[in-house]
């Protein structure tokens, strides 16, 4: 490992350029998130059926829509952000996402206008989908080249920091509304109140992601290649494949005990709306402050070494977990349960973006960041909700339990593969 002498002026601007990047994360995140912790709420508006699984069912697809986007956002961003810059591509994605809350919060319902409605819905969905996938991989390259060495674990896992801040915030935004609102104003109207603020902090976003300072130079951003998929799968074919099969895994379990574990707490475990939404309020944050102490870890074993742990973990307790949360009725143990799952998601969360980024050239590292993040992403983290409610739908709930088994097991092998001492970030300059 390099061991490069920092300023203090210096370490001053790298940590302020990580604070304004990753604060625009969160709202990117806050608002992506946004409409899954509502859906229980809008699903009625926009789905008029009477089955409340059908009902979730039909926002989890348009959900899942949204990520069918992110690969092609992967590439137009990843693009942009290795031939026109970090800053450039940053600045984009957060106005995208700022019109697409926008739209969500003031599409009429169904009974207004018709099949227009869902369509106006999926239409702001896709479009969030864009930016989101253009989102991660500029927002996980910039992050990596500015933190600093010897210590990009730690500050790298800031991107899920935030990630996990903006469905925190989330949860909190429903929770706080919960309080206030009945359950009738809330599926009426009072749904939409967290789209308009998302809309509104996505403009404070805008400007201090205009602050940025650049980390590509003209020269890197000039190079034969350089943001072009032949460049990216002539020379880097096997990184981008390896990226493809842990993210995989990673975004599958992720979200299994994220966005999609609010529905089964209510729709499988029958908990009450306002307990689900409190026990992910308190899972959340927890989850959010072991990203740093996750991600220091990374410094000392080494980003294989955090990977092995997360995917031979995950491979062993899915299943088990799974289980006992499904008879679980007391709140507190099954918070403790949901802890202690992502508690192993946190050896990938922690350092997603740093174990990319390390294994690609600064010419196509957001494309290949982006793209093989953004497409292991669409097709099982987007869908992860779909599909769990589709198998209970059917009366095989337990057969998602296996589902996430078994991609942990491929995330393993492909975690293997990892080098031991990966080098592209620091032959940077």
């Amino acid at each position: 490992m390099t061991n490069t002498i920092y300023t203090a002026a210096e370490k001053r601007a790298r940590i302020f350029a990580i604070v304004a990047a990753s604060s625009g994360n969160l709202v990117e995140w806050f608002d992506f998130y946004i409409y899954s912790f509502c859906a229980i709420y809008f699903a009625p508006a926009f789905f008029p059926k009477s089955d409340a699984t059908a009902q979730l069912m039909n926002t989890a697809g348009v959900f899942a829509a949204g990520f069918l986007m992110r690969p092609i956002g992967g590439w137009l961003f990843g693009r942009l952000a290795d031939r026109q810059g970090r800053k450039a591509s940053l600045v984009l994605s957060v106005s995208m996402m700022c019109v697409g809350s926008l739209l969500i919060a003031m599409t009429p319902t169904y009974a207004d206008i018709g099949a227009w409605a869902p369509a106006i819905l999926l239409a702001a969905r896709l479009l969030q989908g864009l930016s989101v996938g253009g989102e991660y991989g500029t927002t996980a390259t910039y992050m990596s080249e500015v933190a600093l060495r010897g210590q990009r674990g730690f500050f790298s896992s800031f991107q899920y920091v935030t990630l996990i801040g903006g469905q925190l915030l989330a949860v909190a935004t429903v929770v706080i509304l919960q309080q206030f609102l009945s359950d009738a104003e809330l599926r009426a109207w009072g749904w939409r109140i967290p789209f308009v603020v998302g809309a509104v902090t996505a403009v404070v976003a805008l400007f201090l992601r205009r602050t940025l300072s650049e980390t590509a130079d003209t020269q890197a951003r000039s190079k034969e290649g350089a943001g072009t998929l032949r460049h990216l799968f002539k020379y880097h074919k096997a990184a981008f494949f390896t990226v493809l099969g842990y993210t995989a895994g990673g975004s599958l379990i992720f979200y299994t005990f994220t966005t999609y574990m609010q529905k089964f707490l209510v729709n499988t475990v029958h908990m009450p709306v306002k307990v689900a939404s409190n026990i992910m309020l308190v899972a959340l944050f927890v989850y959010m402050i072991m990203q740093p102490l996750f991600g220091a870890l990374s410094d000392r074993i080494g980003r294989r070494n955090s990977m092995l742990c997360f995917s031979g973990l995950g491979l062993l307790t899915v299943w088990p977990i799974m289980t006992l949360l499904q008879i679980e009725t007391q709140p507190l143990a099954a918070l403790a349960l949901i802890i202690l799952a992502l508690a192993v998601v946190s050896f990938y969360t922690s350092i997603s973006g740093i174990v990319k980024a390390e294994m690609f050239p600064i010419e196509v590292r957001a494309l290949g960041v982006g793209l093989a993040y953004a497409v292991g992403n669409a097709l099982f983290g987007g869908s992860a909700e779909y599909v769990a409610l589709a198998l209970k739908n059917e009366g095989m709930e337990s057969a998602f339990y296996g589902y996430v088994t078994v991609m942990m097991g491929v995330a393993f092998l492909v975690s293997l593969r990892l080098p031991k001492k990966p080098s592209y970030l620091e032959t940077d300059h």
